[in-house]
Protein backbone atom coordinates (compact mmCIF):
# COMPACT_ATOMS: atom_id res chain seq x y z
CA UNK A 1 0.00 0.00 0.00
CA UNK A 2 1.42 3.76 -0.64
CA UNK A 3 -0.73 7.14 0.49
CA UNK A 4 -2.95 6.89 -2.50
CA UNK A 5 -3.42 3.68 -3.62
CA UNK A 6 -4.97 0.65 -1.77
CA UNK A 7 -3.46 -3.45 -1.50
CA UNK A 8 -1.77 -4.02 -4.56
CA UNK A 9 -2.48 -7.75 -6.18
CA UNK A 10 0.80 -8.92 -4.34
CA UNK A 11 -0.02 -7.81 -1.47
CA UNK A 12 -3.31 -9.46 -0.47
CA UNK A 13 -3.77 -13.21 0.29
CA UNK A 14 -6.55 -15.74 1.06
CA UNK A 15 -8.69 -15.40 4.30
CA UNK A 16 -7.49 -11.43 5.05
CA UNK A 17 -10.46 -9.40 5.98
CA UNK A 18 -11.30 -5.70 6.73
CA UNK A 19 -14.47 -4.25 8.14
CA UNK A 20 -16.07 -0.95 8.00
CA UNK A 21 -18.92 0.03 10.65
CA UNK A 22 -21.24 2.98 10.90
CA UNK A 23 -24.03 3.40 13.52
CA UNK A 24 -27.34 4.35 10.92
CA UNK A 25 -28.51 7.87 11.72
CA UNK A 26 -31.94 9.43 10.45
CA UNK A 27 -30.09 11.66 8.37
CA UNK A 28 -28.39 9.41 6.76
CA UNK A 29 -32.07 7.66 5.72
CA UNK A 30 -33.27 10.55 4.84
CA UNK A 31 -29.91 11.73 2.47
CA UNK A 32 -29.97 7.94 1.55
CA UNK A 33 -33.61 8.63 0.00
CA UNK A 34 -32.59 11.71 -1.60
CA UNK A 35 -29.65 10.40 -3.50
CA UNK A 36 -31.02 7.27 -4.31
CA UNK A 37 -34.42 7.99 -4.82
CA UNK A 38 -35.94 5.67 -3.58
CA UNK A 39 -38.52 7.19 -0.77
CA UNK A 40 -40.34 4.29 -0.18
CA UNK A 41 -42.37 5.06 2.45
CA UNK A 42 -41.10 1.65 4.81
CA UNK A 43 -38.16 3.99 4.89
CA UNK A 44 -39.29 7.01 5.52
CA UNK A 45 -42.49 7.40 6.93
CA UNK A 46 -43.10 5.98 10.47
CA UNK A 47 -46.78 5.81 10.16
CA UNK A 48 -46.31 3.72 7.48
CA UNK A 49 -44.17 1.60 8.03
CA UNK A 50 -45.86 0.77 11.68
CA UNK A 51 -48.37 -1.04 9.55
CA UNK A 52 -45.86 -3.46 7.86
CA UNK A 53 -44.28 -6.68 8.78
CA UNK A 54 -41.40 -4.79 10.32
CA UNK A 55 -43.78 -2.43 12.54
CA UNK A 56 -41.31 0.56 12.12
CA UNK A 57 -39.42 2.16 9.36
CA UNK A 58 -36.43 0.26 8.42
CA UNK A 59 -32.55 1.17 6.28
CA UNK A 60 -32.75 0.32 2.71
CA UNK A 61 -31.09 -2.39 2.26
CA UNK A 62 -28.65 -1.35 -0.40
CA UNK A 63 -27.78 1.24 2.43
CA UNK A 64 -25.69 -1.88 3.60
CA UNK A 65 -24.15 -2.85 0.81
CA UNK A 66 -23.05 0.81 -0.04
CA UNK A 67 -20.95 -0.12 3.08
CA UNK A 68 -19.75 -3.18 1.71
CA UNK A 69 -18.66 -0.29 -1.50
CA UNK A 70 -17.25 1.46 1.63
CA UNK A 71 -14.76 -1.77 2.71
CA UNK A 72 -13.56 -2.54 -0.76
CA UNK A 73 -13.05 1.08 -1.80
CA UNK A 74 -11.32 2.26 1.13
CA UNK A 75 -10.13 -0.46 3.14
CA UNK A 76 -8.95 -3.48 1.30
CA UNK A 77 -8.50 -3.92 -1.58
CA UNK A 78 -9.09 -0.22 -1.27
CA UNK A 79 -8.23 2.60 -3.39
CA UNK A 80 -7.52 1.74 -7.21
CA UNK A 81 -9.66 -1.20 -6.83
CA UNK A 82 -12.52 -1.24 -9.42
CA UNK A 83 -15.92 -2.92 -8.54
CA UNK A 84 -16.63 -5.29 -10.84
CA UNK A 85 -19.82 -7.41 -9.61
CA UNK A 86 -21.49 -7.91 -5.97
CA UNK A 87 -24.13 -10.71 -5.22
CA UNK A 88 -26.19 -10.08 -2.17
CA UNK A 89 -29.00 -11.47 -0.34
CA UNK A 90 -30.85 -9.54 2.25
CA UNK A 91 -31.67 -11.73 5.35
CA UNK A 92 -32.91 -8.95 8.17
CA UNK A 93 -33.63 -5.26 8.51
CA UNK A 94 -31.38 -2.74 9.79
CA UNK A 95 -33.30 0.21 11.85
CA UNK A 96 -32.27 3.58 12.17
CA UNK A 97 -29.55 3.49 15.95
CA UNK A 98 -28.12 0.02 14.97
CA UNK A 99 -24.55 -0.19 14.15
CA UNK A 100 -24.04 -1.91 10.60
CA UNK A 101 -20.43 -3.53 10.12
CA UNK A 102 -19.17 -4.43 6.52
CA UNK A 103 -16.41 -7.54 6.70
CA UNK A 104 -14.88 -8.64 3.37
CA UNK A 105 -12.62 -11.76 3.23
CA UNK A 106 -10.49 -12.81 0.40
CA UNK A 107 -11.56 -16.10 -0.97
CA UNK A 108 -9.61 -16.18 -4.32
CA UNK A 109 -7.15 -14.85 -6.14
CA UNK A 110 -7.32 -14.70 -9.58
CA UNK A 111 -3.63 -13.55 -10.59
CA UNK A 112 -3.92 -13.71 -14.38
CA UNK A 113 -6.85 -11.68 -14.18
CA UNK A 114 -6.09 -9.40 -12.03
CA UNK A 115 -9.85 -10.31 -9.64
CA UNK A 116 -10.04 -10.82 -6.07
CA UNK A 117 -13.20 -12.72 -4.65
CA UNK A 118 -14.65 -11.22 -1.60
CA UNK A 119 -16.84 -13.00 0.81
CA UNK A 120 -18.98 -9.74 2.05
CA UNK A 121 -20.89 -9.63 5.08
CA UNK A 122 -22.89 -7.09 6.76
CA UNK A 123 -24.17 -7.81 10.73
CA UNK A 124 -25.90 -6.24 13.61
CA UNK A 125 -24.55 -7.11 16.68
CA UNK A 126 -23.34 -10.49 15.21
CA UNK A 127 -26.77 -10.85 13.22
CA UNK A 128 -26.01 -11.30 8.89
CA UNK A 129 -28.18 -8.70 7.42
CA UNK A 130 -27.09 -8.92 4.19
CA UNK A 131 -24.25 -11.29 2.86
CA UNK A 132 -22.74 -11.93 -0.90
CA UNK A 133 -19.81 -12.29 -3.12
CA UNK A 134 -17.75 -9.49 -4.84
CA UNK A 135 -15.63 -9.74 -7.69
CA UNK A 136 -12.81 -6.60 -7.83
CA UNK A 137 -10.24 -6.04 -10.20
CA UNK A 138 -6.85 -4.96 -8.51
CA UNK A 139 -3.63 -3.56 -10.08
CA UNK A 140 -0.49 -5.05 -9.74
CA UNK A 141 2.69 -3.18 -7.89
CA UNK A 142 4.37 -1.20 -10.45
CA UNK A 143 7.56 -2.46 -11.88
Amino acid sequence: MDDLHGFYLEDLTVGQTASYAKTVTEADVVLFAGVSGDDNPVHINAEYAEQTMFGQRIVHGMFSAALISAVLGTRMPGPGAIYIDQQLKFKAPVHIGDTVTATAKVLEINEERRRVTLETVCTVKGKVVAAGVATNMVDRRPV
